[in-house]
């Protein structure tokens, strides 16, 4: 009890007093190294000085001179080689040899010196066994004082610091890991203190160690292993687990209030910086039980190489990372159609940043509820496949404000089909979400209003008189990180401490990340012949209390402790859950599991078209009431829910 009392106040008055002592000058530690080079002949002489008495031929000249110039010459290369520009605690590999080299030098100039002197003069100033001990000693001091000094401070300079890092173990125990283990041991400021490796394929002892750390095998569960090593994460860098292998793992750690952190393959990085910056904690998208998506890159590219594609909303998340991915098939020209300034700026400065050659990039800043200016653009750049991702999204605005819901998604879009029809456009993909089945806000109903209008021109005898645009209408859910979405909302409540806000303990939504629906819309767009709703495999429904408590976890918190949830209710329009199907809707396969379509009858053209015209040109005299009552019309299946509209249900 009194030794580790009195170890632990020693380490901490030694830690406090290392930690205020600066970087000695360089002139000192010449001088100390010098020193050290006196203290080495000293104890060579009182060596040697027996071997001399067996050698009675052998003259002393004058023994401070003597060895006063062993030291003297040390001196010249310590400043030759700048062996005293190093910062001691700091001390690498580099040093050593620096100092090698340097010792090394002064004992072949004193041995040619020695055997000058022998030649002119008929004797030896000094024994040559006397001049190579010297040389080892020397050496091996000065390398002896450097790893004292450098241990002594990692030892006891950052004692108190040390509570404040991350107790970490390593899964894994190859190259890889080493790296990552080397990259965090020199990072300044350090975030981890790492404490081991697991080695999944080592099941015979835990006697092995890398850099000083014990090697364990996984005979016992991960978070045993981590308890008992008394850590407080987990860095993934095995690199050959599969994908449920990893999410099991990870879901343990967080299950047991151990924070977990993962870190790409880094066989090709350069430096231990850059290692160390890559270790990152676990996103939500990391965990998301899904496949590779495998796209038809032919057809794809059969559709948009050499043509003019229209992006709307380019600036938006969907939008933008459509923008991405076409240019990967080079098309010819790109429009990129947004209302928002900035935003559409920021785009165009990351494209202009990116290997862009041959691709002509036009910037149109325009609304699309301007019907004359859509075409005009339609008519000056003759686009030949059409992306429409330009909308209103956000559930209970749209709910105070139902005007501007049918101005942008139902008229807004219908501007641009009618001007893909005028202007012969091949393509229409419209970006449509999952909330336009069975609507409940008017934000779905809009985007269901605006589904039926480009389903039925699809169809019409208008456009097949023309026989040239297929319209095509793509369908999904809730997509993780984009704008306003509830991943970075629940980030950015947990940054400040919470609390997190959910609408309803039971609410489930289904999530597929930015790449992956936009991934989808390229293949749907190419795949469809015109008409089709497709919608996307989503995967398993997320419960957003799972998912507020994952992330909670996965920050490092604890939730209900450091971090609270709190139920808000349900917002106006907003659902329990999500549905990808009418109920009058079945689904057929396609070549792509993932993707399907949804068989629905369309609506006669004249009739929606008169209907959409009718909400759209009243719609600035009609009150809220009177345009959610005629978009209930044109969309029977829309039953408004926790909205001041569910009296028009009745």
């Amino acid at each position: 009890m009194m030794p580790g009392l009195f170890n632990g106040i020693f380490s901490e008055m030694l830690g406090k007093r290392f930690r205020n002592l600066g970087y000695l000058p360089r002139w000192i530690i010449f001088l100390i190294d010098v020193f050290i080079v006196s203290i080495a002949n000293a104890i060579t002489y009182t060596i040697v000085s027996n071997l001399i008495e067996l050698q009675p031929n052998y003259h002393i000249l004058n023994l401070p001179v003597r060895y006063a110039t062993i030291i003297a010459v040390n001196a010249i290369f310590f400043v030759f080689y700048r062996t005293y520009s190093g910062i001691i605690r700091h001390s690498t590999f580099i040093d050593g040899v620096k100092l090698l080299v340097s010792t090394f030098s002064s004992f072949v100039v004193l041995l040619l010196l020695n055997y000058a002197w022998s030649f002119y003069f008929g004797y030896k100033l000094y024994l040559s066994t006397g001049l190579f001990i010297s040389y080892v000693i020397s050496f091996l001091l000065l390398f002896l004082f450097r790893i004292m000094v450098k241990y002594v401070f990692e030892k006891y300079m950052n004692i108190e610091d040390r509570k404040k890092l991350i107790g970490a173990v390593i899964y894994g125990a190859d190259a890889n890991a080493i790296s990552v283990a080397n990259a965090l041991n020199t990072e300044s400021p350090k975030r981890f203190h790492v404490m081991g490796f697991i080695d999944k394929f080592n099941q015979t002892s835990n006697y092995k160690r890398i850099l000083n750390l014990p090697i364990l095998n996984q005979t016992k569960s991960i978070h045993v292993i981590l308890r008992a090593m008394k850590a407080d994460a987990l860095i993934i860098a095995e690199k050959s687990m599969t994908k449920a292998e990893t999410i099991a793992l990870v879901e343990e750690c967080l299950e047991y209030n151990f924070k977990v952190y993962t870190v790409p393959l880094i066989t090709d990085w350069e430096d231990d910086q850059q290692i160390s910056n890559k270790v990152k904690r676990f996103e939500i998208e990391d965990l998301l039980e899904r496949k590779p998506i495998e796209l038809d890159m032919n057809t794809i590219s059969n559709q948009l190489n050499d043509k003019t594609i229209l992006i709307t909303g380019a600036a938006g998340s969907i939008g933008s990372e459509i923008t991405r991915q076409v240019l990967n098939f080079s098309p010819k020209r790109m429009i990129l159609l947004d209302q928002a300034e900035t935003p559409l700026h920021t785009l165009s400065l990351e494209i202009a940043e990116m290997k862009t050659s041959g691709i002509e990039i036009v910037n149109v800043l325009a609304d699309i509820r301007n019907r004359d200016f859509i075409e005009k653009i339609f008519d000056q750049y003759r686009p030949d496949v059409v992306y429409h991702a330009a909308a209103y999204k956000h559930v209970p605005l749209m709910e105070e404000n139902p005007i501007q819901a049918i101005h942008t998604n139902v008229s807004g879009t219908k501007n641009l089909a009618d001007a893909a029809t005028k202007f012969r456009v091949e393509r229409f993909v419209m970006v449509s979400t999952d909330k336009a089945v069975n609507p409940s806000s008017v934000m779905g109903a809009s985007k269901r209003i605006a589904e039926k209008y480009v389903q039925a021109l699809h169809f019409s005898p208008q456009n097949a008189k023309r026989g040239v645009t297929k319209f095509i209408t793509t369908r999904f859910g809730n997509v993780l990180g984009s704008n306003g979405s509830i991943v970075p909302l629940f980030t950015r409540q947990i940054e400040e401490g919470g609390p997190i806000t959910i609408t309803h303990p039971d609410i489930i939504r289904y999530f597929m990340t930015i790449p992956e629906a936009c991934q989808l819309v390229l293949e749907a767009g190419a795949m469809g012949n015109g008409g089709e709703i497709f919608i996307f495999d989503m995967g398993k429904p997320v419960k957003i209390l799972d998912l507020a408590n994952k992330m909670i976890r996965l920050a490092g918190y604890t939730p209900g402790k450091e971090i609270e949830i709190k139920v808000i209710g349900l917002r106006p329009g907003e659902k329990l859950y999500e549905e990808l199907l009418n109920n009058s809707s079945k689904n057929l396969p396609t070549h792509n599991e993932k993707i399907m379509i949804a068989v629905d009858i369309w609506d006669d053209f004249e009739s929606i078209h008169t209907s959409v015209d009718e909400l759209g040109t009243n719609s600035c005299n009609w009150t809220s009431e009177e345009i959610v009552t005629h978009m209930k019309k044109l969309v029977p299946e829309f039953k408004s829910m926790n909205s001041i509209f569910e009296t028009l249900d009745k």
